[in-house]
C-alpha cells in the first residue's frame, strides 16, 4: 500500500481532538481501506442476497443490508451490478440514509444527493411510495445521480439540479424527511481519496463550515413539524460537525437533537464531542460566515454546558475504531407548535440489525438568472411557452400539442403492454403522462415544480409511435425478478445455459456467466437455440431484468441504450 501523504495542520488538529487516540487514529491511515456494497431491497432481500450472490460477505454491523466486499472480486463487472441488485458504496457512508426513519409514504428530500449512494437507499426504503426529491447543485454531478436513481428502478423520484435556497422558497415546510450529506473538507476520505489530502487547508474548512450552516437553514425550513433531519459529513472538523448542529440549535430553537436509537447497540458508533469538551479544546461557536482567523470571537449563545444542548446524541465513526472511513451523523427534529416537542421516532427497517402540476412536471425548464425580467400576463406566458428544455432522456422536448394526459387508444397500447411484461409494478395508467410521444408514470404524491430545473420527475415508461409502444430501459430497471430459471416448475423458464426463455414468452433468463450476457451487456445481438416466438422480452441475468431485447427468428436484437451498453 502506497505511503499516504497527510497535511500537518490536519494532523496537528487531529493529535490536539484525539489525544491518547491518536496514533491508533494515525495508524490506520497505513492499512487497507474496507469496500462494501448496499442491496437494492426494491429488488432482492438481503436474505435471498446472501443466499445467491457470488461473492464472500461479510456484514457492516450498522446497517441491515450492506456488507463488506472484497473488490477483487470485481464486483462492479458482474451482471447483476448492472440489474441494479447492489449499490457500491464506502461502509460509514451507508450510515445516514439508515438512521434517517424513512417509512413509504413519506415525502423525502436528499438536499445533497450526488452520486446517489444515499439517495438509493431512501428511495428504496420508501417502496415506490410517497416522493423522494434528490436534488444536487452540481450540474457536472447530477447525471451520475440520475443514472443510479433509474439503476435502482426507483419510480416516484425527482432529480433537481437547483441550490438549497430556491428549493426553500419554493417547497417551504413540504417535507417528512430530510437528508443533508453536506459538502465538506473530506478528511474522513483521505484514505479512499489521496487526492483530498493535497487540497486540504484551514481555509478550506472554514469554507465548508459557512456553506453547511447556509445550507442547514435552508434544510430546517423545509422540514415539517415533527419531521426528521439527518446532517451528516465524511470529515473530522467540530466546526463542520458538532458546532454546525450547535448553530442551527442556535439559529432555530424548534429544532431539537434526537439520541440515534441504535447508537448504543454498535460499538462502532462514538458519541460526538459535548460542548464543553469542545471549549475545554479552545473551540468556539461562530456565527456563519465568521471564520477562525476573524476578530473578535464571537460567544456562543449557549454560556454553559446546562443552557447548550448534549452534542453526545450525535456520532462519530472514527477509522481507528470501525471497519470505515471516517463520518459524523446527526438526527435531529423539527418541535411541533402545540407540544414543543417532535412526533415519536418510528423505528423502520434499520439502521442495522444491532439496532401538482403533472403537466408540466414533465418539462426541464432553466430558472431565468435574472428575476428582474420576468413578465406577467400573456406576454410571459407566451415567452414560458417558447422555452424549450431537455427531458431525462436528453432529447428536446416543448409544451404544446402532443401533451398532457392519454388517448383511449394510448392508454389501451401502454395498458396492453405493462399487463403483460409489467404487471407486478400495477402501474396506475390515470397517472401517466404524454410528452411528444414519450409516456412518464409520475409521483402519486408530485410536488409543484414549475420553473424547477430537474432531470428526471416519475419514470419514463417508454414512447408511442404508429400503433405500438416501445418501452424504455428505465421501464426494465423498474420491473421485479422473473421466475428463478432453475426452479424446473411449471411457469419457469427451462433452466437450459444456453439462455432460457419463459414460457410465457415475456422474459429471457440468462446464466449470469454465459458470455452472451455479456456480449448482450455490451450492446450485441445474440443467437438463442430453442427461442419462442418473434416479439419484445426481457432479458434478465438470471432472474433481474437488464434490459429490453427482440427476438426476430432465434436472434435477440439489442435494445439497451448506447449510454447502459459497456
Amino acid at each position: 500500500m502506497k505511503e499516504l501523504t497527510l497535511p500537518e495542520q490536519f494532523l496537528k488538529r487531529m493529535k490536539h481532538l484525539l489525544g491518547p487516540e491518536y496514533e491508533a487514529f494515525l495508524a490506520s491511515f497505513r492499512e487497507e481501506r474496507k469496500n462494501a456494497l448496499r442491496v437494492n431491497r426494491l429488488k432482492i432481500s438481503p436474505g435471498q442476497f446472501e443466499a445467491e450472490t457470488p461473492f464472500a460477505l461479510e456484514w457492516v454491523p450498522w446497517t441491515d443490508n450492506g456488507y463488506y466486499v472484497d473488490y477483487r472480486d470485481r464486483p462492479g463487472q458482474h451482471p447483476y451490478y448492472r440489474a441494479g441488485l447492489y449499490y457500491l458504496q464506502e461502509p460509514s457512508a451507508m450510515a445516514p440514509a439508515g438512521i434517517l426513519p424513512v417509512q413509504p409514504g413519506d415525502r423525502v428530500l436528499d438536499l445533497c444527493a450526488a452520486p446517489g449512494g444515499k439517495a438509493t437507499e431512501l428511495g428504496a426504503r420508501l417502496g415506490g411510495e410517497g416522493v423522494l426529491v434528490a436534488n444536487e447543485i452540481s450540474a457536472s454531478r447530477v447525471r451520475a445521480l440520475e443514472r443510479n436513481i433509474e439503476l435502482f428502478g426507483i419510480r416516484n423520484c425527482i432529480v433537481t439540479n437547483e441550490p438549497p435556497h430556491v428549493l426553500s422558497e419554493r417547497f417551504g415546510a413540504y417535507f417528512d424527511r430530510i437528508l443533508v450529506d453536506a459538502p465538506c473538507s473530506g478528511e474522513g476520505m483521505f484514505r479512499k481519496n489521496p487526492e483530498a489530502a493535497g487540497t486540504w487547508s484551514l481555509e478550506k474548512v472554514d469554507t465548508c463550515a459557512r456553506t453547511q450552516r447556509e445550507i442547514l437553514l435552508h434544510a430546517a425550513a423545509m422540514l415539517r413539524p415533527g419531521g426528521y433531519l439527518v446532517y451528516s459529513t465524511c470529515t473530522f472538523e467540530a466546526e463542520e460537525n458538532e458546532l454546525a448542529v450547535a448553530y442551527l440549535l442556535q439559529e432555530r430553537p424548534d429544532m431539537e437533537l434526537v439520541r440515534i436509537p441504535c447508537a448504543d447497540q454498535t460499538a462502532s458508533f462514538c458519541p460526538a464531542y459535548a460542548l464543553e469538551e469542545l471549549r475545554r479544546l479552545g473551540y468556539e461557536l461562530k456565527p456563519a460566515g465568521l471564520s477562525s482567523a476573524d476578530s473578535p470571537v464571537a460567544r456562543s449563545a449557549f454560556p454553559s454546558e446546562a443552557d447548550g444542548p448534549d452534542l453526545t446524541k450525535a456520532v462519530r465513526i472514527w477509522p481507528h475504531r470501525a471497519g470505515g472511513e471516517g463520518h459524523f451523523i446527526a438526527l435531529l427534529a423539527r418541535k411541533m407548535p402545540q407540544e414543543g416537542a417532535s412526533e415519536p421516532l418510528r423505528q423502520s427497517t434499520g439502521p442495522g440489525r444491532a439496532c401538482s402540476d403533472r403537466g408540466l412536471a414533465l418539462e426541464m425548464h432553466e430558472r431565468e438568472r435574472d428575476k428582474g425580467s420576468q413578465r406577467a400576463g400573456k406576454q410571459g406566458k407566451k415567452a414560458r411557452d417558447r422555452t424549450r428544455s431537455k427531458s431525462a432522456q436528453g432529447r428536446t422536448v416543448s409544451k404544446g400539442a402532443g401533451s398532457g394526459t392519454l388517448s383511449k387508444e394510448e392508454s389501451r397500447l401502454v395498458q396492453q403492454f405493462l399487463a403483460f411484461y409489467a404487471s407486478d409494478l400495477n402501474i396506475d395508467i390515470c397517472r401517466c403522462e404524454r410528452r411528444d410521444g414519450r409516456v412518464y408514470l409520475m409521483p402519486e404524491d408530485c410536488p409543484e415544480i414549475r420553473g424547477l430545473r430537474f432531470l428526471r420527475a416519475g419514470l419514463y415508461l417508454g414512447e408511442l409511435k404508429k400503433n405500438r409502444f416501445e418501452p424504455s430501459q428505465e421501464l426494465a430497471m423498474a420491473i421485479g425478478a422473473r421466475p428463478d430459471p432453475a426452479c424446473g416448475q411449471p411457469g419457469c423458464p427451462g433452466g437450459d445455459k444456453a439462455g432460457s426463455v419463459s414460457d410465457d414468452g415475456t422474459s429471457i433468463c440468462i446464466f449470469a456467466d454465459d458470455e452472451r450476457l455479456q456480449a448482450f451487456l455490451r450492446g450485441e445481438s445474440v443467437r438463442l437455440q430453442g427461442a419462442g416466438e418473434n416479439g419484445w422480452r426481457l432479458v434478465c441475468a438470471g432472474r433481474w431484468p437488464v434490459g429490453w431485447g427482440k427476438l426476430t427468428g432465434g436472434i435477440l436484437k439489442n435494445h439497451i441504450p448506447t449510454s447502459w451498453r459497456g
